[in-house]
């Protein structure tokens, strides 16, 4: 038999679990990184798993597969200074709760992306979860490293302008 009789779960759902554990980010003294990755990121304000738990939340809230871990982290690290550490901390303290309310450890302890969304949304109408959907807008999409992932090319002033970057290459006509 495949079932695992103590957790309740078959062998492919412990596999499918670990391999998403598997992806997980990984938290040191001071920093945040990518299991696998080439970057890390140093926390000064915030503690290690206050930005692991932010930068998930990041990836939950604008979820795109293409775009790597550091990106998010790129546009959360502005979280880390000492004036918005606190209500951070505060923030994610709240979600924590709300995770622990709906039977996990912890939000990074949800493994399955429903899961976190569903604790996503337990906190939706507050200020902490607004604040930093509202962030995410401009500190993700503002990133030009990722525009290429969207087939945006950039701004086009800078190249000519519209007109002459294809506006009247319609070849059918």
């Amino acid at each position: 038999m495949n079932r695992i009789d103590r957790a309740g779960m078959t062998r492919r759902e412990l596999l499918a679990r670990s391999f998403a554990a598997g992806g997980s980010l990984l938290i040191g003294a001071s920093w945040v990184t990518e299991r696998g990755a080439a970057w890390a990121l140093e926390v000064t304000a915030l503690t290690p798993q206050t930005m692991a738990t932010l930068v998930q939340m990041a990836r939950d809230i604008y979820p795109h597969d293409r775009i790597p871990d550091d990106r998010y982290a790129v546009a959360v690290k502005g979280y880390d200074t000492a004036e918005k550490a606190p209500m951070v901390e505060a923030g994610i303290a709240g979600l924590d709760a709300a995770a622990q309310g709906q039977g996990h450890a912890s939000y990074l302890a949800a493994l399955w992306e429903a899961e976190r969304v569903a604790v996503l949304h337990a906190i939706e109408k507050g200020e902490f979860f607004r604040t930093v959907r509202a962030g995410l807008v401009t500190d993700l999409y503002n990133q030009k490293e990722i525009w290429p992932l969207f087939g945006y090319e950039g701004e086009s002033f800078s190249h000519g302008g519209y007109i002459d970057r294809g506006f009247n290459d319609i070849a059918w006509l």
